[in-house]
């Protein structure tokens, strides 16, 4: 069977936040990741942690496609014994804002992707806000990012469109409302 490439696109329906693990000192106490012109993208590990996640909860519902020589193949795996690792066929690219995209913004208003949101704990008992709880993370608006996965076989493209629809979300805070989304592919290439 033929190997080629699977193009696929993710669309944000909410604000969302894939950290950079870097602080924007005052402004902000985590940042999204971006690339080296100032735009978000999703890296690649992400995007196969996603996928891999999504065989995983396919795999425990017992569906017969979903088998664990199956994943091992598709993402790798790590030999007990040796504790040797092995990976999988798929490579998964970043996940990158369109080029034509970037050039309708403007590298000079790349900012206004970006806005500050800010939660704190509340103390159960008092229904205060507690001591030093204040948080604020740099979330991106809505946006539509694309990428590729490489090392797909023919037979496993539809296999792949079916993990691609069970993600919902991407980033932090996912179970709070950020990062709602819907991932589409295309044919194999």
């Amino acid at each position: 069977m033929a190997q080629g490439t699977i193009d696929y696109k993710v669309y944000f329906l909410t604000d969302w936040h894939a950290g950079s693990g870097l602080t924007s000192g005052a402004e902000a106490d985590a940042v999204v990741i971006k690339d080296s012109e100032g735009f978000p993208y999703i890296p690649g590990k992400t995007m196969k942690g996603l996928f891999a996640d999504a065989f995983r909860d396919f795999q425990s519902l017992g569906i017969d496609k979903f088998t664990k020589e199956s994943y091992d193949s598709l993402f790798g795996f790590m030999d007990e014994q040796t504790k040797a690792t092995s990976p999988g066929s798929l490579f998964f690219s970043n996940a990158y804002l369109p080029k034509s995209e970037k050039l309708a913004i403007g590298f000079d208003q790349v900012d206004y992707l970006y806005r500050n949101i800010a939660s704190t704990a509340i103390e159960a008992t008092t229904g205060v806000a507690k001591k030093s709880s204040l948080r604020v993370m740099e979330v991106c608006i809505p946006i539509s990012l694309e990428g590729y996965i490489l090392g797909a076989k023919n037979a496993e493209e539809q296999l792949i469109a079916q993990l691609a629809k069970y993600i919902r979300t991407i980033g932090t805070n996912r179970n709070r409302g950020l990062g709602r989304c819907s991932i589409k592919t295309e044919s194999i290439k």
